[in-house]
């Protein structure tokens, strides 16, 4: 497992886990008094879509920020997505926007690692954590980190709220066959708590999907749909302006 070979090749020991993180939480608020509040991912390639594009880290996430994104999100995952843990430490020293390390968390030598490479916060899936998904919030935070602890269905939402999570995301993509229904933001954004953040994730390609899941979201993340442009900053500048 690549997992078993990285803690073997970096103890966790070796990591730097100090360092004050930047907020994503003071990001989306701030960004939406003033444009629509867009997280925009870097993600070279995914399970549905295949290779989407090759990608130099710095300099999209550079266009990115420009377009007026308020945060980034960075795949990580080698295999399917065909991230990596450089493209995050590239991605983070090039703006002055948060980070998120965007992988299928299960082991705390990834938030370790995460912090080490400079992620500011992680995403957590309670569709992979289960019951674990508080004990690993509480790891993030205690590491300094945020974390967006995303849900799929109404089965989850308990398992988010309980965990303590400011920012709860909510997956427009279907586990079982990787359809997207943007009305699954729709159907889930009210029964959360009043004054968590929302992010509604995946399938936003247009301005009109981006309007629609705002209107139940604080924030969208949107990351194929900006991976295909030409322009990527012009493209994130279409969806950022009110």
């Amino acid at each position: 497992m690549e997992l078993e070979a990285r803690k073997k090749k970096i103890p966790a020991s070796l990591f730097n886990t100090d360092g004050k993180a930047r907020s994503i939480r003071d990001a989306i608020k701030k960004a939406k008094k003033e444009r629509n509040a867009i997280i925009t991912e870097i993600k070279p390639a995914s399970p549905s879509e295949g290779m989407i594009k090759a990608v130099d880290p710095e300099e999209t996430a550079k266009a990115m920020e420009r377009g007026g994104a308020c945060a980034l999100s960075v795949l990580t995952e080698p295999f399917f997505f065909h991230g990596s843990l450089n493209n995050l430490t590239k991605a983070k020293y090039a703006v002055d926007i948060p980070v998120m390390r965007k992988d299928f968390i299960i082991d705390e030598y990834q938030l370790l690692e995460a912090k080490h490479y400079g992620a500011d916060a992680v995403l957590l899936m309670v569709s992979v954590l289960g019951d674990k998904t508080k004990e690993f919030y509480e790891k993030v935070r205690g590491l300094g980190m945020e974390a967006i602890v995303e849900i799929h269905d109404k089965k989850e939402i308990p398992i988010a709220v309980e965990s303590g999570a400011e920012i709860i995301g909510i997956n427009n993509r279907s586990l079982k066959d990787l359809s997207i229904n943007l009305e699954v933001t729709k159907e889930l954004a009210p029964a959360l708590p009043k004054g968590r953040i929302i992010v509604s994730e995946s399938g936003v390609k247009s301005r009109k999907d981006l309007e629609f899941v705002l209107k139940y979201a604080d924030a969208a993340l949107v990351g194929t749909g900006l991976m295909r442009a030409d322009d990527i900053e012009g493209a994130v500048k279409g969806l950022a302006k009110k």
